[in-house]
């Protein structure tokens, strides 16, 4: 399925969004922004529409009673952020706000997916690893028709996202339509708290001399148990390492610069946050910090990604890829290459606005087109064997 509009907006059940690549948890109000009529790219003529519409509304609709003024001023400002057509750029009201910082700062209970907007179309982009979600048997790709009997083609993410979010113990059925399968798919899911699997550690049986470290998420102390993780690989003695990242949707960007620092030299760029030219703030250039961890002589390095790996996961990969680090395997990463700012307009709103987009080392875009794998291997969903961990193991043998 070709992408064009795509949004990872929020992980339906985890303590973070991942996606929404983090570099901060500070939540800052707009207060510096606070203008009057006369500094707004909107002329009060532009305005004269606005007011009119109000008014014909209010005279006219006989529900006109009860909408609250703050409930017309919300859909209003939703409304405003829907017109710079970009999906990232997001309205919250109270309720969404709750929603959202329950996701950012604590546990609440859900299915364990991240999902998306592809071609309009609401989307799972990755199951999180031992999730109700994947253990359920929800794949990357799957597209949602229907939450409880409600048809979701017509929803936006935050709607469907709100609909799927529960109660733990209780059930949410999803309408799944899947690439090759001839009818709707129903599933029935019990929502549960969701705690993330950061990473595992595994030696292939085919592959004794191979050490493959499989990273399922970029929360914010990745970075201690990924520097476990690669002494144990430096103690094995082995000189071979796979890197998986499938399916791993993201997470915090200064775990994104940990893991990379292990691997690329000091100093080096890893990713650039690009700002536009009306943006007051010039490029951040983020630096690799390094390891005091001696890495094997003759290091051969492959990183699996496919569509579920986004945002830190393709910041990681694609710095690997361009300093030739590492082979990249699989398929066609998701193209999450933009940064958000959430900002507080008071105490119970909020703006989640798009800031910034990431460039690799050698300044290409990760948004929308993603990484493209030095070899593309299709997952083989239909024998027990990983096929692509196969063929990176194949390749590192031939290295």
């Amino acid at each position: 399925m070709q992408k064009k509009y795509i949004l990872i907006l929020l992980i339906i059940s985890v303590a973070f969004g991942l996606g929404f690549l983090m570099g901060n948890k500070e939540q800052v109000l707009a207060e510096e922004y606070w203008f009057s009529p006369e500094t707004s790219s909107i002329s009060n003529e532009d305005f004269e529409l606005f007011w009119k519409a109000l008014t014909v509304l209010d005279k006219k609709h006989p529900n006109a009673s009860e909408v609250t003024s703050k409930e017309r001023v919300w859909a209003a400002i939703q409304g405003l952020s829907e017109s710079y057509n970009d999906p990232y750029t997001t309205f919250f009201n109270p309720k969404e706000v709750d929603s959202f910082e329950e996701s950012i700062n604590g546990e609440f209970s859900g299915v364990g997916m991240e999902v998306g907007l592809e071609e309009g179309y609401i989307t799972v982009i990755a199951p999180l690893k031992d999730s109700p979600a994947e253990k359920a048997g929800l794949l990357p790709g799957d597209v949602i028709t229907k939450i409880n009997d409600e048809n979701a083609l017509e929803m936006t993410i935050d709607q469907a996202i709100e609909k799927i979010r529960g109660p733990k113990g209780e059930i949410v059925s999803l309408s799944i339509a899947r690439e090759g399968e001839g009818e709707i798919l129903e599933f029935e899911i019990v929502r549960d708290t969701i705690e993330l699997t950061a990473l595992e550690t595994s030696v292939p049986e085919e592959a004794k001399d191979v050490f493959v470290i499989s990273l399922y998420t970029f929360s914010e102390d990745i970075g201690f148990e990924f520097s476990k993780a690669m002494q144990d690989f430096v103690k094995s003695g082995k000189r071979k390492l796979v890197l998986d990242m499938r399916s791993n949707p993201g997470g915090y960007l200064t775990s994104a610069v940990d893991v990379a620092s292990f691997f690329v030299p000091q100093g080096k760029t890893i990713v650039t946050e690009s700002f536009s030219e009306e943006s007051e703030k010039t490029d951040i250039i983020y630096r690799s910090k390094g390891s005091t961890l001696k890495l094997p002589k003759n290091l051969k390095m492959v990183v699996l990604v496919d569509g579920g790996s986004a945002s830190a996961s393709e910041i990681v990969a694609g710095a690997l890829q361009e300093y030739k680090i590492a082979t990249l395997v699989g398929t066609d990463t998701f193209g999450k290459g933009s940064v958000q700012e959430y900002l507080k307009l008071d105490n119970d709103t909020a703006l989640k606005i798009t800031v910034a987009h990431w460039l690799t080392p050698l300044g290409n875009s990760i948004e929308e087109e993603g990484l493209i794998p030095d070899h593309v291997v299709e997952y083989d969903g239909q024998t027990e064997k990983d096929n692509q961990l196969e063929a990176a193991i194949e390749i590192l043998n031939k290295k």
